[in-house]
């Protein structure tokens, strides 16, 4: 081997050791001022990260979750780093495999927290459980199914509803997943794919009343479903060469919901460095 091919393989190895630390722009500004958003799965990575967005971008923000305790730590962290109107943030124990009196729950907590309005549903609560065809039991389908499916169908019917009532041109954003453009053998990706369908057709039905729908689709993403903490973002399977943290995603979460993207409806765009929608070798049939 020459001197140059041994430079060569040498500097190759030091890029591989060598991690540079990824820059992550956070979009911020009054892109939501005086809108208030409602976020399910609000306590999750994704979740939070679009809750805090939307308050970096002058929204008022109703989260989410099912679990009590990590809803609350959730909306105490997005307090401490408000560090002025703290009624911005609303908690809302809200559990979406049980869609009986969501509405009357929904409208109570209207009541209870003098909320004005509701302009922005992001359907973001998403659950996994079950494994592939042939080792999937019928318990793990349905809590898959009625989480990330059937309560994004009801929430939004009932959102919807509402904001037709309330003269409120809106938005609704659903979030998928990458899973929802592979071949279906999981009961996730039976779920995402429903979510896709979903989304084209509450966009197609709403836009006349001024509400647009439209998706997106995360990739693998540092979040606790993948059992990830964010602080390594490599992941060599991806042709982008890392993970999407959350913030990215809360981005492009914020692009869609806001004024600047009435004119996208009934998309889902991608958000997945190129998993998925460029490779399917990163999972296994």
């Amino acid at each position: 081997m020459g001197i140059k091919s041994k430079i060569k393989k040498y500097l190759n190895k030091l890029r591989k050791v060598v991690k540079q630390p990824v820059y992550i722009p956070v979009l911020q500004g009054d892109l939501l001022k005086n809108k208030t958003v409602l976020i399910t799965g609000g306590s999750g990575g994704i979740g939070s990260a679009i809750a805090l967005s939307c308050i970096q971008n002058g929204a008022s923000v109703i989260v989410a979750g099912r679990n009590k305790k990590k809803l609350k730590s959730t909306v105490d962290q997005l307090k401490s780093e408000l560090k002025f109107d703290t009624q911005k943030v609303i908690p809302f124990v809200f559990d979406m495999q049980n869609v009986i009196g969501a509405k009357a729950k929904l409208y109570s907590l209207v009541e209870e927290y003098n909320i004005e309005r509701i302009d922005v549903l992001v359907n973001n609560a998403g659950v996994s459980a079950g494994s592939s065809v042939g080792d999937t039991s019928e318990a793990d389908f349905d809590k898959t199914l009625d989480t990330n499916l059937k309560g994004t169908y009801f929430l939004s019917q009932i959102v919807s509803n509402y904001m037709i009532e309330n003269h409120i041109e809106g938005n609704i954003l659903n979030v998928s997943s990458v899973s929802g453009i592979r071949p279906a053998i999981t009961p996730y990706m039976v779920s995402k794919w429903g979510v896709i369908g979903l989304t084209q057709g509450l966009a197609k039905k709403l836009i006349k009343h001024g509400i647009v729908v439209n998706g997106i689709a995360p990739g693998p993403a540092t979040t606790e479903m993948l059992g990830l903490d964010g602080s390594d973002l490599s992941y060599d399977k991806a042709p982008a060469g890392r993970y999407s943290a959350p913030v990215e995603i809360a981005n492009l979460a914020i692009f869609l919901i806001s004024d600047m993207g009435r004119m996208i409806v009934g998309d889902t765009v991608y958000i997945t460095g190129g998993c998925g929608n460029l490779t399917v070798d990163d999972i296994n049939y």
